[in-house]
C-alpha cells in the first residue's frame, strides 16, 4: 500500500510512477484505490490499460472487503493499493473504519509510507517515529521521501534507518511536470493532461534511479497470505488491456466481459464520456453478474441511445463543464426524455441526476437546457453542499427490500431546486439524517453515489426491472 501522513503528500503521483515502473519491469500489475474515489483509479487505468477497483471497509465491512480484494486475482499479480487521506484517517476523521490503515489490516498489506519532506530537515524523523509507534500491526515496512534532494537524502537516510530501524526505499525529487492539478471534485482528469503517458514514462525512468524497486518487491513478497481462492468466472482478465478513456474502448471492454452472457440478456445503456465518467468498476461487474449486458454511449457525442437497450445508467462526472455541448445535442436529450417517459428504468447519480433536470445554470447565470425529465434546475452554489459517507434507506420499497439500506457518499458543489424526498440518508458518525432522492417503480435519481456491493439487492432489482421492460417491449 502506498499511504501517507496526510492528503497532498503525492500518493497518486508516486502510485502511478510505481505502477509504470513495475509494468516496465515486466510484472503483471493490478491496482486498487482505498475509499470512495473515482479519479485516482482513472490515473491507474491510464498507466496499466485495465480497470482499477475501489476497496472500502465502510462500504463492505472486513470479510466482504477481503472477498472483493481476492476476487479475480492470482498469485502471479503484483497488487498496489493507493491509500486515501492520511494513513489513519477514517470515518469522520476519527474512526479507524474506512481508513487506509484499516484496509491494510484487513488485507494484510505491507505499507510504504510516502512522506512529503519538502521544507523539512531532521524533523522528518520524529514524524515518522510517531506513525511507527501508532502502527500496532507493524504494517509500515518502509518509507519513501517525496520532494527531497539527492544531496540531503544521502545525509538523512542513514539517520532514519539507524534511529527508527525502518527501511528507506529511496527518494523522489520534486517534479513540476508531474504536479496533478485539482478542481472542485478532485484531480483534473488524466485525459485532460497533455502528454500524461509520456510524462509518466519519463518519471518512471527517473524513479528507478532514486528508489529501490528491489526493496519494494521484496517487501511485497513478505505480505501474509489471505484465505480464499481466485474466481475468474466473471470479468475480463487483469492482463487484458483496453483503451478505457474512450466510449469505444469501453464498448470493446464490455463486449469481452459479456461474451459468456446470454445474447438475449437485458441491455443497460451506460453513459460514459468526458462528462459522465464516475463509475465503480465493481458496480458495473455486479450488474453483469446479475445477467445484464452493458452498452456504453456518449450523451455528448452520440445522436441516439444504443439500439435495443432496456435501461439507462447515468453516472456522475462533470456535466457542468460540458453544459453547452450537452445542451446542443438536442437529439440525445429528446431520446433520453422519451425513453424515460415510456417507462424505461433509469438510475442517475450526481452528474447524471443533474443532466436529467430542465437546465443547468452555470456560474455566469446562463441556463443550459438539459434532458428535461425533471422540472428542476441545478446551479453552482459556490461551496460544498454535501460531503462524505451516508447510508440510504427507501421510504417505499422500489430497489431494496423493505427496511434495508445501501451505502454510498455525496460530494457536490451544485444543488437542485428539487432533491426529492423519497429516501432517508443517514450520516454514519453524527447520525444526522435528511430526505433526498426522487424514486419510483422504475427510477432512482439523486446526488448520492451508491456502492452496489454494499447491498447487491439494488443491482439485482435494477437488472430485473430492465428484464421486465425488455419483456414488455419485445
Amino acid at each position: 500500500m502506498v499511504a501517507a501522513p496526510k492528503s497532498g503528500s503525492g500518493k497518486t503521483t508516486i502510485t502511478c510512477v510505481l505502477l509504470q515502473s513495475l509494468k516496465n519491469n515486466g510484472m503483471q500489475v493490478v491496482s486498487y484505490k482505498c475509499g470512495p474515489d473515482y479519479i485516482d483509479p482513472m490515473f491507474h487505468e491510464r498507466v496499466l490499460g485495465i480497470p482499477a477497483k475501489n476497496l472500502d471497509t465502510f462500504f463492505t465491512g472486513e470479510e466482504q472487503t477481503r472477498e472483493l480484494f481476492l476476487k479475480n486475482r492470482t498469485d502471479e499479480e503484483f497488487v498496489v493499493l493507493e491509500g486515501v487521506m492520511g494513513l489513519f484517517d477514517g470515518l469522520g476523521g476519527t474512526r479507524e473504519e474506512g481508513s487506509s490503515y484499516h484496509l491494510a489490516k484487513v488485507t494484510k498489506t505491507p505499507i510504504m509510507l510516502v512522506v512529503d519532506a519538502k521544507g523539512m530537515g531532521r524533523s522528518v524523523i520524529p514524524m515518522i517515529a510517531g506513525f511507527l509507534a501508532y502502527d500496532t500491526e507493524q504494517l509500515i515496512r518502509g518509507v519513501l521521501l517525496n520532494r527531497m534532494s539527492g544531496a540531503y537524502y544521502d545525509r538523512i537516510r542513514p539517520l532514519i534507518e539507524e534511529e527508527l530501524q525502518i527501511k528507506v526505499f529511496g527518494y523522489f525529487p520534486e517534479r513540476k511536470d508531474m504536479v496533478l492539478e485539482s478542481r472542485h471534485l478532485g484531480l483534473v482528469l488524466p485525459n485532460e493532461r497533455k502528454d500524461i503517458q509520456k510524462k509518466l514514462q519519463n518519471a518512471a525512468q527517473e524513479f528507478v534511479k532514486t528508489v529501490s524497486l528491489e526493496k519494494i518487491c521484496q517487501t511485497a513478497e513478505q505480505a501474509e497470505a489471505l484465505a480464499g481462492g481466485s474466481d475468474r468466472k466473471a470479468g475480463i482478465s487483469s492482463g487484458t488491456a483496453y483503451d478505457t478513456e474512450t466510449t469505444q474502448g469501453w464498448k470493446t471492454c464490455c463486449m469481452e466481459m459479456d461474451r459468456a452472457g446470454k445474447k438475449d440478456a437485458p441491455v443497460i445503456a451506460v453513459a460514459r464520456d468526458e462528462a459522465f465518467c464516475f463509475y465503480y468498476e465493481d458496480n458495473l461487474r455486479l450488474l453483469q453478474e446479475y445477467g445484464a449486458r452493458l452498452d456504453f454511449f456518449s450523451p455528448l457525442h452520440d445522436q441516439a441511445l444504443p439500439e435495443r437497450c432496456h435501461a439507462l445508467l447515468l453516472g456522475g462526472g462533470y456535466p457542468e463543464l460540458y453544459a453547452e455541448e450537452l445542451s446542443r445535442n438536442l437529439q440525445m436529450r429528446k431520446a433520453i426524455k422519451q425513453a424515460v417517459s415510456q417507462g424505461m428504468p433509469v438510475v442517475a447519480e450526481c452528474g447524471g441526476f443533474m443532466y436529467l433536470h430542465s437546465a443547468i445554470r452555470d456560474r455566469e447565470g446562463t441556463e443550459h437546457p438539459m434532458a428535461g425529465v425533471l422540472t428542476g434546475v441545478c446551479a453552482d452554489t459556490g461551496k460544498l453542499v454535501r460531503f462524505g459517507y451516508m447510508e440510504l434507506e427507501e421510504k417505499q420499497s422500489f430497489f431494496l427490500p423493505r427496511g434495508e439500506h445501501i451505502r454510498g457518499h455525496e460530494f457536490h458543489y451544485f444543488d437542485s431546486t428539487d432533491n426529492g424526498e423519497d429516501c432517508l440518508a443517514r450520516k454514519p458518525v453524527t447520525e444526522r439524517s435528511y430526505s433526498c432522492m426522487i424514486e419510483g417503480e422504475n427510477y432512482c435519481l439523486g446526488f448520492p453515489h451508491l456502492y452496489y456491493p454494499s447491498n447487491p439487492s439494488f443491482a439485482k432489482a435494477f437488472v430485473e426491472k430492465a428484464a421486465k421492460y425488455q419483456k414488455g417491449t419485445e
